[in-house]
Formats: C-alpha cells, structure tokens, sequence
C-alpha cells in the first residue's frame, strides 16, 4: 500500500501534540506504558477517581520535553470526563510571558481558564475578587501605560458584555494579557499582586473553585480537575533578587501552588529533578512528582530493546498506515 508521503510527514511532526479522544489522532496513539515502568497516568487517575475525588489533590508531572507529556495528560483528560469529571485543560504557555512567570500570573491563568470552562454556571458576584482586579485595573491606569484605561465592572460569572458587564474570564483576560505583552506593566502589577497572594488565593477557593464544585456537582459532576501544560517550558533565567525562575516558582512559591481546592497537576520542568533544591521542593508539595520515562532502545550494554524497539517501530507504522491493524502493518 503506497504512503501519503505529506500526511505522514505531518502525522510524525515531533512537536505535535496527539489529541487521543480525536478519532484521527486516536489511531496514532501507541500505549508505551509496559517499558516506562508502568501506567502512571493510571495510577493519577485513580488517585483522583478512586481514593481522594473529594479531596484537594496536586501533583507535579515531569519528563523531557517531546517525550509524549502532553499526549499522555490530554488522554486522562478524556478518561477523566468519561468518569464524570469536569477537566479544564490548558497551555500555560499560551497565557504567560514563560521567561518572565510569578505566581500571581499563574493563579490568574488558572482562575480565568476554569471561569471560562463554566460559562453556562452563574455564580454570586465574586466580591473579593473584583476589589483585586479594580486595584490592577488602577494599576493600568497609571503612568506606566502612558494612557487612561476604562475601569470595566467586573460582574458575576456568565455574564456578556452586551449588559454592560464583563464576566470574570473576560476580567481576568484583559490584565493578563496586558502583563503578558507589557513588561514593565507585568512588573507594576505583580508588585501589587505579590504582597496579596493569600487574599487572592482565598478568593479564588472561596468565589470560583468552591461554588463552582458545588454547582458541578449538582448536575452530576464528580469534581473538577485543572492541568497546565506547559510550565515545564519556563526559561530558567535569574530574577532580578538573584534567584533562577524554576526554583522561584516551584520551590519558593510551590506551597501557594498547592493551596487551590480542586485536583491539580502541573507539568514541571525536569532539570528541577536534579536542582539542589529539589530536597526542598519535594517538601512542599504532597508528593514526589510523576516522571514519564523516555521509551527505551538500547540496553546499557548496547543490546537493543526489543521491547522498546517494537513499540517504536509501531509508533512509526502507525502514522504511515493508521488504517491498518498492528499485524497489518508488519506484512
């Protein structure tokens, strides 16, 4: 059978991202867990589905960057819905400046993309939130723009513009995306959010996570579940006090991390993994975090695995014959 020689160029693009729960790139996918030590990803969602679905859970998940991180937490985001769970699921990247990330920036990325999901879910006016974001919004206001800005009023989530009110995603979004193009603005602004972090926190438990778990669970939903992808993408460049970005937001700012009530995981940078800090960072948060191990091919001796090797082989196949069934493709 001939190849598509374009789609399978396509179809092997390292950097593309499997969306298994999408019939196409369902028929790419090739399960690696039996020579990366076991089904990790399993073992979260278990924890999430089975021991702790109504407890706070958060967890820090790493491996090399292409080694399939994203595929493998966009499958247990659809294992997760089909369980009965709201998932938000997002880029980080797509929402901070990654060379320069504090962790105001990351709880705001985290509030707007779960206020957005819920946007058929009115909830009470979010009170302490709307003081914070007036005070951002002052903050824009100053001579640091060089120009006045509308004040929006920030009004309950759902609702539109059209009634002159903004909802919470669409506050949320006006100021990170100015912190996100403005450096100078992102500085002002995080030095007006960093001495808030608890009050900000609190209003995001109190205001958004919580009543919305309770509204979720009213119609049938099991919980909520948050991932950002991505995180593990941030430059590791020093910050102005002299301390490199990972360790800063992982390791001095990760019990903040930790402190949202709903099912967290993170993707974390792996050179973090051999920081000297990691002893510290493990101590913040509940667990160790979650490495994905690359697929083995050659043992330590130069031997090949042939395990390993079989199932790459397969990977291959694959995205030059999806159609085909895994014994097809060998003939």
């Amino acid at each position: 059978m001939p190849i598509d020689l374009r789609e399978f160029y396509q179809a092997s693009d390292p950097s593309r991202t499997l969306f298994v729960n999408n019939s196409s790139d369902g028929k790419y996918y090739i399960d690696f867990s039996s020579v990366r030590g076991g089904d990790i990803l399993g073992k979260l969602k278990q924890k999430i589905t089975f021991f702790k679905p109504n407890e706070p859970t958060c967890t820090l998940f790493t491996g090399h960057i292409g080694c399939g991180k994203s595929t493998e937490l966009l499958r247990l985001q659809a294992e997760l819905e089909k369980l009965g769970f709201h998932v938000v699921y997002f880029e980080s990247s797509d929402d901070l400046e990654m060379t320069d990330v504090d962790i105001a920036d990351v709880l705001l990325a985290i509030a707007r993309r779960v206020s957005q999901s819920l946007d058929k879910i009115t909830l009470e006016s979010p009170n302490k939130f709307n003081e914070l974001l007036q005070g951002a919004w002052k903050v824009l206001n100053s001579e640091v723009t060089g120009a006045k800005v509308k004040v929006p009023v920030l009004g309950d989530v759902g609702l539109s513009a059209d009634k002159e009110k903004l909802s919470l995603s669409m506050g949320i979004g006006e100021i990170t995306s100015k912190m996100k193009n403005d450096p100078t603005l992102r500085e002002k602004l995080n030095q007006y959010l960093a001495p808030q972090k608890t009050k900000l926190l609190e209003a995001i438990n109190q205001e958004l996570l919580e009543p919305a778990i309770a509204k979720l669970k009213q119609q049938g939903k099991n919980g909520l579940v948050v991932i950002v992808d991505n995180l593990d993408r941030i430059d590791n460049r020093v910050k102005p006090w002299g301390r490199p970005q990972q360790e800063y937001l992982f390791v001095d700012q990760g019990e903040f991390l930790t402190k949202l009530n709903c099912h967290l995981i993170y993707t974390m940078p792996l050179s973090l993994k051999f920081s000297n800090d990691y002893g510290m960072l493990t101590q913040r948060f509940p667990e160790d975090p979650k490495v994905l191990p690359m697929v083995p091919v050659q043992w330590c001796d130069g031997s090949v695995h042939t395990q390993g090797m079989s199932l790459m082989q397969q990977m291959v196949l694959a995205r030059a014959f999806p159609d085909m069934t895994p014994e097809e493709r060998f003939k």
